[in-house]
């Protein structure tokens, strides 16, 4: 029995077209949008020039505007009068309903247009019955015009793109709709209106986007400088940081080997205090382990010269003399075996005259620089004071950089390493040109037991 071939498979459907209406949908949308731009303004009905720094630059609007009106009303109502033969009563009525509005200008010009736009309409329908209309401007007449053309440049200085194109094709439309119903087409002025028009929005409209685009860009750089002064903080204090983990390293160290060493440095301890030593050199071990651990995060992007033993006021003369070498007149006056300094404040005076000095190199070269550090048993006082820099060309320019490893954030450094000593810092001018940088360090009491002034472990070390 034959078998019956199966029937030929379907071709596959074919795409399928985009709808007819698809273009008119695109349309209706846009006039949707459009008439929405124009019916919404895009700005809030602050006055323009409203965040101008003088009291005269704000008033100037309202100054223009009330000029505008004081002229184009009796211009308008004598041109109506006397050139296209309106009565009074009605050449004052268009005159009021075509410029009186001129006043919202600086604040509502998005309203002002919907009240003159409709009459300049309702004036040119007027005209078109008036026998000295024959041979004067239709059916814009020349106030009329001048007037209009400040009224957009009004709307192009406040309102968006869309709202601006929706208003250039109404005054478009309202003019092509006037000229074909017009019979005295030999004084049409409706082209003449369609291209000063787009000229007026064009410029008004760019002038506002290069303004908008200053703004942002002013706003953006008040952004970065704060970025740029968070960023410095933050460096500077993650710089602190790893230079209080050595410190603290290095005394952990010395409890550690304290300890330790103990039992064999003092004779007859009980077993309660062997076992307490046992406990405190254990809990100090530990704690160097997580030490060690925190400190290799904190230098995963520091530089190997940051693994150097921290400086202190033992290197100030070493830098002062290299800044000498950089071509800067400096001198120190220092008493020699400084007691009593604890580390984080020999560290934070060396630091701090570091970044005087470079300070002094970058912004002031050639002045004579003094250096003083002293202490009255309180408090140690770092004082850097320079005089007025050199006249251009009078003092060679710095040759070598007064230490590469300083932070390089100047002020910013020194506030933080004062504030983490808990002292005082005075920066500023002086009356001869110069400048002053004053700290003020906290010591500890004289009676305070001292740590061994060991240089600080790192990583590495301990």
């Amino acid at each position: 029995m034959p078998t019956s071939s199966p029937p030929p498979s379907s071709p596959p459907p074919a795409p399928p077209h985009p709808p007819a209406d698809g273009l008119l949908s695109a349309a209706r949308r846009n006039l949707r949008d459009t008439g929405h731009a124009l019916s919404h303004p895009s700005h809030p009905p602050t006055p323009l020039l409203a965040d101008a720094p003088k009291p005269w630059q704000r008033l100037l609007p309202y100054a223009v505007v009330l000029a505008l009106v004081a002229v184009f009303v009796p211009v308008t109502v004598t041109v109506l009068a006397d050139q296209y033969g309106l009565n009074g009563g009605t050449a004052g009525a268009l005159a009021i309903a075509q410029a009186a509005p001129l006043l919202m200008l600086a604040h509502r010009p998005l309203q002002a247009w919907w009240i003159i736009f409709p009459a300049q309409i309702l004036g040119a329908v007027v005209l078109l019955g008036q026998d000295g209309g024959q041979s004067n401007a239709w059916p814009w007449t020349p106030p009329g015009l001048v007037g209009y053309l400040f009224l957009l440049l009004a709307l192009a200085l406040r309102e968006r793109r869309q709202t601006l194109v929706g208003v250039w094709l109404a005054t478009g439309t309202a003019g092509l709709v006037l000229y074909l119903v017009s019979p005295h087409r030999g004084t049409d002025n409706s082209l003449l209106l369609v291209i000063l028009s787009a000229v007026v929005l064009v410029v008004g409209a760019t002038v506002r986007e290069r303004g908008d685009a200053q703004r942002r860009l002013a706003e953006q750089e008040t952004i970065s400088e704060a970025e740029r002064a968070q960023r410095t903080l933050l460096e500077e204090r993650t710089r602190i940081a790893r230079e209080l983990h050595d410190v603290v390293a290095h005394h952990m160290s010395v409890i550690t080997v304290q300890a330790d060493s103990a039992p064999y440095r003092l004779e007859g301890l009980s077993d309660e205090a062997l076992e307490e030593f046992g406990s405190i050199a254990a809990s100090a071990r530990e704690s160097l382990t997580e030490m060690r651990r925190l400190l290799v995060v904190l230098r995963s992007e520091g530089t190997e010269g940051e693994r150097a033993p921290q400086p202190g006021l033992d290197r100030v003369q070493q830098l002062v003399e290299a800044t000498v070498r950089a071509g800067l007149p400096a001198e120190l006056s220092m008493p020699a075996g400084l007691e009593g300094v604890p580390p984080a404040v020999d560290l934070s005076a060396y630091r701090i005259v570091q970044e005087a000095l470079a300070n002094v190199v970058r912004h002031a070269p050639g002045a004579r620089t003094r250096v003083s550090v002293s202490s009255d048993g309180a408090h140690l006082m770092v004082l850097v004071v320079n005089d007025a820099p050199e006249p251009t060309g009078s003092s060679p320019a710095p040759r070598t950089p007064v230490e590469t490893a300083g932070t390089g954030h100047g002020l910013v450094g020194m506030r933080e390493r004062v504030r983490l000593t808990g002292g005082t810092l005075d920066t500023g001018p002086l009356p001869d040109g110069g400048f002053r940088v004053a700290a003020r360090l906290p010591l500890p009491p004289a009676s305070a037991p001292a740590l061994p002034s060991a240089p600080p472990l790192h990583p590495e070390d301990s």
